[in-house]
């Protein structure tokens, strides 16, 4: 821990290393004089995972305002609308304190909705709801809550929204998902741009398509929508797509639409690996990228972050159970698992692991940061240098806010973390931890 300071790695300022001098046994666990220590803003991480047990998501309010903030002031001189991508993270107290700012919302399901709902009924009519498969039911749910806009991804899904709010009897705002067929460098899972990937619709059939939706009763066109793919870091793709996107915008516009809105989707990324030596910047390029094709369209602008907003804003705490040796292999068999964040399993990716204590004596040793979990597959890190740790040490694994808890499973019949958000000195759980009754509970 040696040299880390109030701010480690460019981290958002819900997280810091601080040491603090304090009597080496508290009701809240034991401490090390002197030791720098993680604090979840004025909370010690030891402290919460002792409340509140481990597996633990942790999430910081500041961190999640820091970023909403940073967006809100990059995007301020053009009209927008940031709509936080609710499968990133849709616990009902984030979106809450989402709503609560104003922001709307990005949803790809029904149920996706009904936590908008819940958390902020107002919020409906900042939602937009983007997906290639929504239902008759879910359609329904849409139209009844008043929501922004339909993104519509094939002609099907037209004529179907059409016959829904016919019998609705209202008209409803929509626009199509256009596929620029623009390649983004990202895990080819999460890649969405391309001819060959199930999202939106040909950008050389749009133009047919509008024509068809103008003439159908109960459609209103309003905009245009594209989504090239999640955690882009080259803001070239971005550039690319939008250049495609204002051209079709004016196409549209000689053809007599009156199209009011450009959905710029989401998609920008975070360092993993880094941290960020400051959030503000990679926004402002991400604006430059995207603001520079549609200067003189006078458009009203939709943003959809979702990692880039929540995903620094939380850690996942992890307790060590055992340390083990295979040959020449070292691993820390930690507590939490595979079914509790998915992400290094699924996609091999990188999450920074620190150690939540220390004074930077302890030597360094490489390991396998393992689960629990039937399967080889089940692992944090591979050869990650960590320093020495000892079987009851805590772990915590950073940048899980996004993609964590919604990917969570009750594989292995585990149940599922608790969730704290933490703002200033106070925690409160936003989530209780799962029982083993829990899980058996809706089962016959």
């Amino acid at each position: 821990m040696k040299g880390r300071t109030s701010q480690f790695q460019g981290r958002p300022p819900g997280f810091i290393f601080s040491k603090e001098r304090e009597p080496r046994e508290r009701k809240s666990g034991p401490s090390r004089a002197g030791t720098a220590t993680l604090h979840c803003e004025g909370l010690p991480a030891a402290q919460l995972a002792h409340r509140f047990g481990t597996p633990l998501y942790v999430y910081s309010v500041s961190a999640i305002r820091e970023r909403l903030e940073a967006f809100e002031r990059v995007f301020r001189k053009v009209p927008h609308t940031i709509c936080y991508s609710v499968k990133a993270n849709s616990n009902l107290s984030i979106l809450k304190l989402l709503a609560n700012t104003g922001c709307g919302f990005d949803v790809v399901s029904g149920g996706e909705l009904a936590r908008v709902i819940r958390a902020d009924k107002r919020a409906a009519k900042r939602v937009v709801f983007s997906g290639v498969g929504k239902t008759r039911d879910e359609m329904r749910a849409a139209i009844r809550a008043g929501i922004l806009l339909f993104n519509l991804e094939s002609e099907s899904e037209m004529r179907v929204l059409a016959e829904v709010a016919a019998g609705a009897k209202r008209t409803v705002r929509i626009a199509f998902r256009v596929n620029p067929d623009v390649p983004a460098k990202t895990h080819p899972y999460i890649s969405t741009g391309l001819q060959k990937h199930k999202f939106g619709v040909p950008i050389g059939e749009a133009r047919g398509l509008y024509a068809k939706a103008s003439a159908t009763k109960n459609l209103k066109v309003a905009g245009v929508s594209v989504h090239i793919g999640s955690q882009i870091t080259d803001m070239k793709p971005f550039a690319a797509s939008m250049e495609r996107v204002a051209e079709l915008v004016r196409e549209l516009r000689s053809d007599g639409h009156r199209i009011e809105y450009v959905d710029a989707g989401g998609g920008l990324g975070i360092s993993y690996e880094k941290g960020s030596s400051g959030f503000e910047g990679p926004v402002a390029d991400y604006a430059e990228a995207l603001l520079r094709p549609l200067r003189k369209l006078d458009v009203h602008l939709l943003l959809e972050p979702g990692r880039s907003i929540i995903a620094a804003a939380g850690i996942l705490l992890t307790r060590v159970l055992y340390k083990k040796r295979n040959g020449t292999k070292q691993f820390l068999v930690v507590d939490s698992a595979m079914n509790d964040l998915i992400r290094p399993s699924l996609y091999q990716a990188y999450h920074e692991i620190v150690t939540i204590a220390g004074d930077g004596s302890s030597p360094n040793e490489t390991v396998d940061v393992v689960g629990p979990v039937c399967e080889t597959g089940d692992f944090f890190a591979r050869d990650r240098s960590l320093p020495s740790v000892n079987e009851g040490d805590l772990l915590a694994i950073l940048d899980a806010g996004a993609y964590g808890m919604v990917l969570a499973s009750n594989y292995n019949t585990r149940p599922r973390p608790a969730e704290v958000l933490v703002d200033g000195k106070s925690a409160k759980v936003i989530r209780r931890r799962e029982t083993i009754t829990d899980l058996m509970r809706s089962e016959v």
